[in-house]
């Protein structure tokens, strides 16, 4: 299977978008079934407190220093964007969590091999059901809604259980230069950053999957050579 990553935040209106470009480009993929797809941690501001009392206009107003106006122009802009794709985002009830706890819990979901389910849950319940990702006994619905133990789920939430995973994912996308999500790397190889267009994800899929293909009928062994006899009875 050729691997894709792909690191991203709950809280990235592009990230939900660009999952749904990618979605549409991989069913197009002649070989989709060929390739296993990973979701990675990433924070965009892992010094947030969550505050369900704060509207997220006003957040992000305050955060960098833009109107109340503009914030709210910023955010029917990402809203129509989501349309296109068949999103629905409900900005103004969006709650202001911080989502390390999100990502614990979709370590415990990739455990279980529902790393996507878990993605797609936390996605709508942010951007679609104004639901706070950083509560526990949202995160307990969400993960009985996909298939995960209730008590489970409590029990990973109650302690720092894959807080050193999230950690790992991070450092990674540091290592890697990654500076924003989504970031898409396919084949160790080629990297895609932003919600691009489904032709640039499609193009990218089939390059990358060429290259990968390719190298599957290579032999595994760097062979130093010296003297032989062959099955023609040469020596």
């Amino acid at each position: 299977m050729m691997k894709i990553e792909i690191w991203s935040d709950v809280m990235c209106p592009f990230c939900y978008i660009g999952k749904r470009r990618f979605e549409d480009a991989l069913q197009q993929f002649a070989h989709k079934d060929s390739v296993e797809i990973e979701w990675k941690s990433f924070q965009l501001n892992p010094d947030m407190v969550t505050d369900p009392s704060v509207n997220i206009n006003q957040y992000l107003a305050d955060a960098k220093g833009w109107t109340l106006d503009y914030a709210q122009q910023m955010n029917n802009h990402v809203t129509e964007m989501a349309a296109e794709v068949g999103l629905t985002y409900h900005m103004d009830n969006a709650v202001v969590a911080n989502s390390f706890n999100a990502h614990r819990f979709t370590h415990l979901a990739k455990k279980h091999g529902l790393g996507a389910n878990a993605e797609e849950a936390l996605f709508k319940a942010y951007f679609t059901d104004g639901k706070n990702v950083d509560d526990t006994d949202t995160l307990i619905e969400l993960g009985t809604s996909i298939g995960l133990n209730a008590e489970e789920v409590k029990q990973t939430l109650a302690t720092d259980a894959y807080a050193d995973a999230v950690k790992h994912d991070i450092a990674e996308a540091q290592y890697l230069g990654i500076k924003g999500v989504p970031f898409f790397v396919m084949n160790s190889k080629y990297g895609v950053s932003g919600a691009q267009a489904v032709p640039v994800f499609t193009q990218t899929l089939e390059k990358a999957f060429e290259e990968w293909d390719a190298e599957q009928a290579k032999p595994k062994l760097d062979i130093i050579e010296g003297p032989t006899c062959g099955p023609d009875g040469d020596c």
